[in-house]
């Protein structure tokens, strides 16, 4: 197998290096209500409240290491013979840290900053505040550069164009609720691709997947991509 390989991560993955997902019972979501910290309505109301929620995930991700999954990732991609580019619904930099480099973040990244008024990005300061001056405009105008609901995520023409020339998609770590990564699926059935959900749990999506292996993220990512540099040779 030498063909695309276009691959989706969600929170489920990062779970093992200390990041919670939206369930956690006792996780960082649970103390914030995500219409507040979560929407562009609630950083309208609330710009402090929503700088000390995304300081506290930027300290959370700073302090997480890659695990078994982020690398085997990145194996993934430094021996494949053909291209591996992968999608991910988080943002944390774990990918990155782990050694992976075709990597698009569609909901934005902790490490970024956004100006609201110019759309300039630059690197996040570990502790930002609304009133930081964008480098390029001057305006006090500073947000997280994530996506919140209600906002269009980052590369979707990309995206889709490499799910059209997907031979594999794989889903891994993602609930299969949120659309339109939920959705990237039937495009990659569509157009020919082997679809693999590798997850905890059986996602809400789990029978639109040709191939499903469900357990924790880093016993079956590592044994799902050692099958595929094996059947690769």
């Amino acid at each position: 197998m030498t063909g695309t390989i276009v691959i989706l991560t969600g929170a489920g993955i990062s779970a093992e290096s200390g990041l919670g997902t939206f369930r956690d019972v006792d996780g960082l979501w649970t103390k914030y209500d995500l219409n507040d910290v979560a929407t562009p309505e609630g950083f309208a109301r609330n710009p402090e409240l929503v700088m000390e929620f995304y300081n506290a995930r930027r300290a959370n991700a700073l302090a997480a290491t890659p695990n078994a999954a982020h690398d085997a990732l990145a194996k993934l991609e430094a021996n494949y013979s053909g291209e591996v580019f992968l999608v991910t619904q988080n943002v944390d930099g774990l990918h990155e840290a782990a050694g992976s480099r075709n990597v698009l973040h569609m909901h934005g990244a902790l490490a970024s900053a956004l100006c609201g008024a110019c759309g300039h990005r630059w690197p996040a300061n570990d502790i930002m505040a609304t009133s930081d001056p964008c480098p390029r405009c001057k305006a006090p105008a500073t947000r997280p550069d994530v996506v919140w609901f209600g906002e269009v995520p980052y590369g979707m023409h990309v995206i889709s164009e490499a799910l059209a020339r997907a031979e594999t998609f794989v889903s891994i770590g993602t609930s299969g609720e949120v659309y339109p990564a939920a959705n990237f699926v039937a495009e990659a059935t569509q157009t020919g691709a082997h679809t693999v959900e590798l997850n905890l749990d059986p996602s809400a999506g789990a029978s639109r997947f040709a191939e499903t292996r469900f357990g924790p993220a880093t016993e079956v990512v590592p044994r799902w991509v050692d099958d595929v540099l094996a059947g690769a040779k």
